[in-house]
């Protein structure tokens, strides 16, 4: 009783306060509207983000769609190129990739990095010859593919041919060793119109595509940027395959505010209404319980309407009658959607813009609703927009009255699917290509599941164990091998394979597969179920095959794993190519070649064939083993292995001849010397036959014969020849030298023989004297330098050994410290301590100090003597190289004298003119020679050969 006596005073209060209880339930009422109001803010912004994530996901899909159709075309090309690594049918399988995918604009094989096949190569000339494994704009994502061994999509980026482009690269593998690339160019305008950004409301939103730069990591953006990126504004997602990333970008973030201005406004005038009204109700409320009443039915009507229509603002909301089909009230998206104005939708029927095909079930689903046999449904449909465009939409339909109520109109949410529409309908068409090219290929496929047979050998614990413990232990468990291959499971087989196992379908094939399963296949099975120990993706082998006829046939296995399955080995696509005539044809030829090769080396030469054209070797006979030591296998391992091994003094002329007797079509014949394997040089003759047809030049053919005994005898005479006649050059050298200097001091010892004898002072007599004894000491000199002379050039027997040339520098350099201390030379050596030469070790000695002492001597009088001492090969001949920044030759004046005996060229009183005289003499006598190479004012370099 005490509680609603309580209650009925708390009541009373309120009612005897009516400006202040209309106070509270306006600010109670605010209270709602504006968490009302929050909540549809935040459903709006929510509704926004789903809408571009939904818009760019379409993208995103259309995209990598587009790449994954590209993985299936480069992997075509792999499946083109032969065991030795040459395409087959390039052009014709690369025009049908790119007739059958329109968003390619060429494709290219790309063997150890270098692009040489192209199609079409029309327009893309420039690409050709590019390596990408050496081009710094392209290296690193080339090389990112192959560390992945996965298709990696380059770019984009300005290609070679023109325009931008993305390039799809993956890595092919050739008998378990790389091979080069199999790859795809896109240009960037057809992918992003395969993409579908074409469709965008391009009032709303805008799209952008970047990637960052794999050498400086900044973010590149490739399409103009007309909004600026901020935290609210966009929505992003990334291509792994090319790193890519998509933005979309939403123009008016900030859009929805406007949709929510009219229900607050709404809200707080009926909050404020309804303060005003429990005023006067509580001030009349006898007269207002019944508008009271009426105002609340209005209300709860109004909110409900109000919570339907504005729930999903950010979509298509309408309300229909549900008798004509006539459009009562409509959302901007919805009007947006289809094109038309609210005022001229409201005029319309949805039967009116509805597409006649989806009319029907349309219809259906709302006689349904009327006669209560459902309360809503859920359809995809077609609209026709004002323009006559068809948009497909998901249609949601709830009837706004109970059931067993007079229908009055029903609500329809209508969502914009046109972009998922569009994405399946090109993966279907994608499927289908792909299921064409699968189906209709001349080439034997397969596609089968080893996941069991992968997941028996992880049982088996040989999963990563060696090849070695895996094949053993398959050798010892037969059993396991034909287990394993009856875990195969074969998914789908085109027309090809049926053909070549004289099958009528899959059925047959599966029945008659452990009878197929021959000894030698059962071999090779073997090694293949080691690959997939070994966690291999891609196999390829000969073997051998029987088809339902017990016909043996051998084939080109390859088995490559579908990429995304390389774990689970759930999807494998296996060529089988029929290679049995060309087996059959190739053990003819090998016969016929082990017949002519057995009676080409018979003959004393070597027999060889070669490309006419780079020269490149095809057949080499074994004779070349006994003449140059190479084996035919690394002969021909190398394209140009016989340029690189001509001498290098006679490789010009040699190609240079070659080159011009096989474009003017004529035989030749002609000498040249060749290194050998041990290192020494062979004299060879090359009989040569050109080889022409169709008047083309097809090949050379031609023996060389080993003629190097012929020049040694040609070259031991023409030595003889040559020391003949140096000795006579050399002998009328001397009695030059010996008639002029000897005849110079006997005419001064006559002279002064004289004027003795003439003297009329014992003083001037001993003067007279004093000039006869220097005479008689120049002359001792010279008698002295001649017979020095006579020593070289007659020492045919000089003991030579093995020096360490640092040891013999070093004691020069010591030799001259006093000179070296004085005149404050830098002495810089760079002879290593291994370094030895076989020479006399008298003349090395005299040669080291004679060239550095005048090195010394005649140094710069405006800086310190800088001498440096090193030595290397040049041309197979060790060179010592002695070189100062001394005073210099004038060698234009003085070049043909500065070996000349008494030959000097500066007024220094040390200068004799003999020393460079007897060392070059030394040099000579010991088959060596010496050149020198001076600047006056700069210095002088000597370079001794030693043979």
């Amino acid at each position: 009783m005490e509680s609603e006596k309580s209650w009925s005073k708390f009541i009373n209060w309120f009612i005897s306060r009516p400006k202040t209880t209309g106070l509270l339930v306006f600010l109670i009422l605010t209270l709602i509207v504006s968490f009302i109001v929050l909540q549809q803010f935040l459903i709006a912004k929510e509704v926004k983000y789903d809408d571009m994530s939904n818009k760019l996901h379409v993208i995103h899909q259309n995209i990598e769609q587009s790449l994954k159709n590209c993985y299936t075309s480069t992997l075509t090309l792999a499946l083109t190129i032969n065991d030795e690594g040459i395409p087959e049918d390039f052009d014709n399988i690369g025009k049908k990739l790119i007739e059958s995918n329109p968003s390619l604009s060429a494709v290219q094989l790309v063997p150890n990095g270098i692009i040489k096949y192209i199609y079409p190569l029309e327009g893309n000339e420039a690409a050709m010859g590019l390596n990408i494994l050496e081009s710094k704009s392209h290296n690193k994502e080339a090389l990112k593919s192959l560390s992945t061994q996965k298709m990696y999509f380059a770019g984009p980026f300005n290609l070679k041919q023109g325009g931008v482009g993305i390039v799809g690269r993956l890595p092919v593998y050739n008998k378990n060793l790389f091979w080069g690339f199999s790859a795809v160019v896109i240009k960037l305008e057809s992918l992003l119109k395969v993409s579908g950004i074409n469709s965008l409301d391009n009032s709303e939103y805008y799209f952008q595509f970047s990637k960052k730069n794999p050498s400086t990591l900044e973010e590149i953006f490739f399409l103009p940027e007309k909004v600026a990126l901020t935290d609210n504004n966009y929505v992003y997602s990334v291509v792994p395959d090319g790193d890519f990333k998509l933005y979309l970008i939403s123009k008016n973030p900030n859009s929805f505010y406007s949709s929510l201005v009219a229900p607050t406004i709404l809200g707080l005038v009926l909050a404020a209404l309804f303060g005003l009204l429990t005023t006067l109700i509580l001030k009349k409320p006898a007269e207002l319980q019944l508008l009271v009443n009426e105002q609340t039915e209005k209300l709860l009507k109004s909110e409900r309407k109000f919570k339907t229509i504005f729930e999903q603002a950010a979509i298509g909301i309408s309300n229909v009658n549900p008798i004509t089909g006539q459009y009562l009230e409509v959302n901007n998206q919805l009007c947006t959607l289809l094109g038309y104005s609210e005022q001229e939708l409201k005029t319309k029927t949805y039967q009116s813009i509805t597409h006649p095909e989806d009319l029907i079930n349309d219809h259906s689903n709302l006689v349904k609703i009327k006669d209560g046999e459902m309360r809503d449904y859920s359809m995809q449909k077609r609209y026709i927009t004002k323009s006559g465009a068809i948009v497909w939409v998901n249609l949601s339909v709830s009837p706004l009255w109970q059931k067993g109520e007079q229908p009055t109109s029903n609500i329809a949410v209508i969502e914009d699917i046109t972009l998922r529409k569009q994405a399946e309908e090109l993966i279907k068409k994608s499927e289908n290509h792909f299921k064409s090219l699968f189906e209709d290929s001349p080439l034997p496929l397969r596609e089968e599941d080893f996941s069991e047979v992968k997941k028996y050998l992880q049982q088996l614990n040989l999963i990563g164990k060696s090849e070695e413990t895996v094949r053993k232990y398959l050798i010892d468990n037969p059993q396991v091998v034909h287990k394993c291959h009856s875990y195969i499971k074969l998914i789908n087989v085109n027309k090809a394979c049926f053909n070549l196992y004289k099958v009528e379908n899959l059925e047959e094939l599966l029945n008659t597969k452990s009878e197929l399963f021959t000894s030698k296949f059962l071999t090779d099975f073997t090694e293949h179920l080691i690959a997939i120990t070994q966690n291999k993706t891609k196999y390829s082998l000969d073997t051998l095959i029987k088809n339902s006829e017990n016909e043996f046939r051998n084939i080109d296995l390859r088995w490559n794993v579908i990429r995304g399955y390389e774990d689970s080995l759930e999807r494998i696509i296996v060529s089988n190519e029929d290679i049995t005539e060309r087996k059959k044809q190739e053990n003819i030829i090998i016969s016929s070649q082990v017949r002519i090769e057995s009676l080409i080396n018979t003959i004393d030469g070597i027999v060889w064939e070669c490309d006419a054209e780079t020269f490149a070797f095809t057949f080499i006979s074994k004779k070349v083993e006994s003449i140059l030591g190479y084996s035919a296998d690394e002969w021909l391992s190398s394209p140009t292995f016989w340029a690189d091994h001509i001498y290098s003094d006679d490789k010009e002329s040699v190609m240079s001849f070659c080159s011009e007797q096989t474009e003017k079509k004529l035989d030749h014949d002609f000498e040249y010397r060749m290194i050998a394997k041990n290192g020494s040089i062979v004299w060879l003759r090359d009989i040569v036959n050109v080889i022409i047809k169709d008047d083309q030049v097809v090949s050379l053919r031609g023996i060389m014969i080993d003629i190097t005994k012929t020049k040694e005898v040609a070259r031991d005479l023409n030595s003889s020849f040559n020391l003949v006649s140096e000795q006579n050059k050399r002998l009328l050298n001397f009695s030059y030298i010996v008639s002029h200097n000897l005849r110079s001091h006997t005419s001064n010892i006559t002279s002064l023989t004289t004027l003795i004898e003439s003297s009329t002072s014992e003083e001037e007599r001993e003067e007279m004297i004093q000039l006869l004894k220097s005479v008689s000491k120049s002359l001792n000199e010279t008698l002295y330098n001649l017979n020095e002379v006579v020593n070289i050039q007659n020492n045919i027997g000089l003991v030579t050994e093995n020096l360490n040339l640092e040891s013999y520098v070093n004691s020069a350099l010591q030799l001259l410290s006093e000179q070296i201390n004085t005149k404050k030379a830098n002495i810089v050596s760079s002879i290593s301590s291994e370094v030895e030469v076989n020479y006399n070790a008298a003349y090395l000695e005299s040669i080291l100090f004679n060239i550095i002492s005048n090195a010394v001597r005649y140094n710069h009088p405006d800086r310190k003597p800088m001498i440096t001492i090193s030595n290397y090969f040049e041309k197979g001949m060790q060179v010592l190289e002695i070189s100062d920044n001394g005073i210099g030759i004038d060698l234009k004046r003085y070049g043909s004298k500065v070996f000349g005996m008494y030959k000097t060229f500066s007024d220094n009183p040390d200068s004799k003119g003999i020393g460079l005289f007897i060392t070059k003499n030394q040099i000579e006598a010991m088959g060596g020679s010496i050149v020198i190479k001076s600047e006056p004012e700069v210095g002088t370099t000597f370079k001794i050969y030693i043979s």
